[in-house]
C-alpha cells in the first residue's frame, strides 16, 4: 500500500498543533475506529495500524468542523485492510471527516456506506475520501463499492474502484449533491461504474479512467423509489451533472442520460464501447412531475468505434432527444472507411467525422494526440473543463477528447475566453430573475421554457444596464422547474431555475 503524502503532512501538522491523534488497531489503545470514534474532537486524527480488519463497522454521528475535521487515516507505510462484512464500514450522519489510505475488499452488501440517517433535512456532509481502494465485492447483486444516499459537499480523489457487483455500482449516489469525482481508476465493473439517481444534483466528474466500466459507465439518473428522494419532492433523477476530460475504454455504454436534465458531457475521449457509444432513457415515468430527459450536451468528445457498435446513440420512451445539443465531437470508425457517421437526434454542428485521431498509443491506453492530429485545435471553446485528463490547460482554441493536443505548459492560468459566465440568482425565485454577466452584451435573446419545450417567455434585442444586468419577473402562476437559455451571434448558455410559489 502506497504511503499517502497527504498522511504525513496532517500528521506534521498535528503534532504541531497539539490536536490529538488516537491510535487504532492491534495492540493500540483503541482496537477498532468504532471504540474511537466517541472519543474523537474536530481536528483529531484516528490513525488505524497495519492489519487486515474484519468489516462490519458501524459509527452513526462523527462531526469534525469547516475549521477543525476529523481525519481517519492509515499509518504511514502501513497496509490497512477491511475485509468481509456485510459494509466494511457503514457511517451515518457523518460530517467533515476526511480518510485516506485505505483497502476495502470482499464485502456481501456494499464495501462502504454512509448516509443522512434519513434525515433528509440535514444530510452528511463534508466527506473526502482519498487514496483508498474499493475492490472485489463478495456479491453478485445491486451491491455497490461505495454507496452514497444524502451527502453533499464530498470529494473522490484518487482511488480505485476494481472488480464490482455484477448487478451493482462502483459509486451509486442517490441525492446527493455539490461533489467532485476525480483521478479515479474504474475497472471491471458491474451496472455502472458511476451512478448519479434520485435528485442527485451538481456533481463534478472529471479526469478519471474508467475501463470495462459496466453497461452504463456513467448512469447520469437512473430509477429510485419516489420514498428515497432527495429532496423528496425533487423533479429529476439527476440534474447538472458535468462530465469532463476523462477516457472511457469499453463498456456497452459509456454515457447514458436517464431522467437527466441540463447535464454536460464534454471533452471526452471514448474508445471502442461494445454496443452503444449513449443513451436517451427515461425510467422513472411520472409526467406531473417527472419531465422527460432533456437538455443535455454532449460536445467535443472523441467516439472511436468498430463494428461492435452499430446503433451510436439508443433513444428510449417518454425523452426528449429534441432537446438534446451535440457540437464539435470527432468520430472515426476503426473499421469501415466508408462510414457515414451517426445517427444522433439532432445536428452534431461542427463535427469530424472519418479523420483518424492519432492516439499516441490506443494499445498501452495512451490516448494522447499526435503532432499533426486532426483532433487538435478543433473543439467548441467552453469554461469548463480548464484542464484535459492530464491536468495540462486546455488552449484557446481547445483540441477535442480528453488530452490538449497543442503545445502547454506545466504551469495551469484559467484559460482566456471571450465568452461571459452569467450568475443567475435568486434561484429559486417567486419574484424576479436577475441575470449577470462579465461582459456587457447586446443583442441577446433570453428565453424561459418548460421542461416539456413549452416557451413561456422571450425577449429579443435585450439591453444590459450599466451594471451588467437584466432582471425578468416571470409569471408567478407558472410555478416549476424551468430552463432559462441566453443566446447570441456567438454565445449560448443554459441554466435551470425553480419557480416557486
Amino acid at each position: 500500500m502506497r504511503t499517502t503524502i497527504l498522511s504525513i503532512i496532517l500528521l506534521g501538522i498535528f503534532q504541531q498543533v497539539a490536536a490529538i491523534t488516537l491510535h487504532v488497531g492491534i495492540g493500540q489503545p483503541y482496537p477498532t475506529i468504532a471504540h474511537a470514534a466517541p472519543d474523537a474532537d474536530p481536528g483529531d486524527t484516528l490513525l488505524v495500524h497495519a492489519g487486515d480488519y474484519q468489516g462490519g463497522l458501524f459509527v452513526a454521528d462523527l462531526q469534525g468542523t469547516s475549521s477543525a475535521p476529523i481525519y481517519i487515516l492509515t499509518a504511514p507505510g502501513e497496509l490497512v485492510i477491511y475485509s468481509g462484512g456485510s459494509n466494511a464500514w457503514q457511517f451515518t450522519d457523518a460530517a467533515y471527516l476526511h480518510i485516506a489510505g485505505f483497502i476495502f475488499q470482499g464485502q456481501t452488501g456494499n464495501g462502504v456506506n454512509f448516509d443522512d440517517g434519513g434525515s433528509y433535512e440535514t444530510p452528511a456532509h463534508h466527506i473526502t475520501f482519498e487514496d483508498c481502494t474499493f475492490r472485489n465485492i463478495n456479491a453478485t447483486g445491486n451491491n455497490d463499492l461505495l454507496k452514497m444516499s444524502g451527502i453533499d459537499q464530498f470529494e473522490i480523489r484518487n482511488c480505485v474502484f476494481m472488480n464490482g457487483s455484477p448487478g451493482g455500482s462502483g459509486i451509486d449516489m442517490v441525492g446527493c449533491h455539490d461533489g467532485l469525482i476525480t483521478q479515479c481508476h474504474f475497472e471491471n465493473q458491474g451496472s455502472n461504474s458511476v451512478q448519479a439517481k434520485g435528485g442527485t444534483s451538481n456533481i463534478r466528474i472529471e479526469r478519471n479512467f474508467f475501463k470495462n466500466g459496466g453497461s452504463r459507465a456513467l448512469n447520469l439518473g437512473g430509477s429510485t423509489g419516489l420514498q428515497f428522494f432527495r429532496p423528496l419532492d425533487a423533479p429529476y433523477e439527476a440534474a447538472e451533472l458535468k462530465v469532463y476530460s476523462n477516457v472511457f475504454i469499453g463498456s456497452d455504454a459509456p454515457i447514458a442520460f436517464v431522467g437527466s436534465i441540463n447535464c454536460e458531457v464534454i471533452n471526452n475521449t471514448i474508445y471502442l464501447p461494445t454496443k452503444w457509444v449513449l443513451r436517451i432513457l427515461q425510467e422513472t415515468v411520472d409526467p406531473e412531475r417527472f419531465p422527460p430527459c432533456g437538455y443535455n450536451t454532449f460536445r467535443n468528445n472523441i467516439i472511436y468505434i468498430d463494428n461492435l457498435v452499430s446503433v451510436e446513440c439508443n433513444i428510449g420512451p417518454n425523452t426528449a432527444p429534441e432537446t438534446f445539443t451535440f457540437s464539435n465531437n470527432f468520430w472515426y470508425h476503426s473499421e469501415d472507411s466508408n462510414w457515414p457517421g451517426p445517427d444522433l437526434p439532432v445536428e452534431d454542428t461542427d463535427n469530424i467525422v472519418g479523420e483518424d485521431p492519432q492516439f499516441v498509443d490506443a494499445g498501452a491506453e495512451d490516448f494522447s494526440l499526435m503532432q499533426g492530429s486532426a483532433a487538435v485545435g478543433v473543439g467548441y471553446e467552453v469554461v469548463d473543463p480548464a484542464d484535459d485528463y492530464t491536468g495540462e490547460s486546455f488552449l484557446n482554441p481547445r483540441s477535442v477528447g480528453a488530452f490538449e493536443g497543442g503545445v502547454t505548459t506545466a504551469i495551469h492560468f484559467p484559460i482566456e475566453t471571450t465568452v461571459p459566465k452569467t450568475k443567475i440568482w435568486p434561484n429559486p425565485t417567486n419574484t424576479k430573475i436577475n441575470i449577470d454577466v462579465s461582459t456587457q452584451l447586446d443583442g441577446l435573446s433570453i428565453s424561459l421554457i418548460s421542461l416539456t419545450g413549452v416557451e413561456v417567455f422571450k425577449q429579443d434585442n435585450v439591453k444590459w444596464s450599466d451594471k451588467n444586468r437584466f432582471t425578468i419577473s416571470p409569471d408567478k402562476t407558472i410555478q416549476g422547474l424551468y430552463v432559462l437559455r441566453i443566446s447570441g451571434a456567438e454565445f449560448h448558455e443554459s441554466h435551470l431555475v425553480y419557480i416557486s410559489d
